[in-house]
């Protein structure tokens, strides 16, 4: 090789597989904060006080009213395709009679993610709600606890979510389950004492 020229490297995409391989072989615990993006493993922003205080609301929220309609699951993971396995705040799955034993949840059975956002609002809506159009996420919700707001993210495309609707006051209401009004002030924590 001469002096001017330099080498070109090739990064490795792992896939799904690949990825739980390396868990099982305890090159990644599974207690580690990181995800499966588009073939590369993510590093996730810690849990503030905020985040978790919102994560613990939602979970108030949901599960009573859902009990028999659908699975709440805090901070799991749903297998997207091949090369992504991200895993949102909540989700709310289809009722399974394994309850996801034998397989994650894809996206036929979310109905809805929800990421909630103190330090990760830009890469939430940058890359991970294109991932999320792209897979057919019925609906996405990001709570930014910065603006105190929610952002309703629905009819997913290869383009992005064609709705978009910016909730800073009053109700939101799940497009799967239209009988559920949840009150924005329920869903977000306190704002901080100063």
């Amino acid at each position: 090789m001469n002096a001017g020229a330099q080498a070109v490297l090739s990064r490795h995409r792992f896939d799904v597989d690949e990825y739980h391989a390396m868990v099982r072989a305890g090159i990644l615990m599974e207690g580690d904060r990181i995800e499966l993006i588009d073939g590369e493993i993510v590093e996730m922003h810690t849990i503030g006080s905020r985040h978790l205080a919102c994560v613990i609301r939602l979970n108030h929220l949901l599960v009573p009213p859902l009990a028999g309609r659908a699975r709440v699951s805090i901070q799991g993971s749903m297998r997207l395709d091949r090369y992504s396995e991200p895993e949102p705040d909540v989700l709310v799955l289809r009722p399974r009679a394994d309850d996801y034993a034998s397989a994650h949840p894809g996206p036929a059975d979310v109905l809805l993610a929800i990421e909630v956002a103190d330090t990760s609002l830009a890469y939430d809506r940058t890359v991970k709600l294109p991932l999320y159009a792209r897979a057919g996420i019925a609906e996405v919700w990001i709570v930014d606890l910065e603006a105190r707001a929610v952002e309703v993210h629905r009819e997913p495309s290869a383009d992005g979510y064609r709705h978009f609707e910016h909730v800073r006051e009053g109700q939101i209401v799940p497009a799967a389950f239209p009988d559920l009004e949840l009150e924005l002030a329920d869903i977000l924590p306190p704002e901080p004492a100063e």
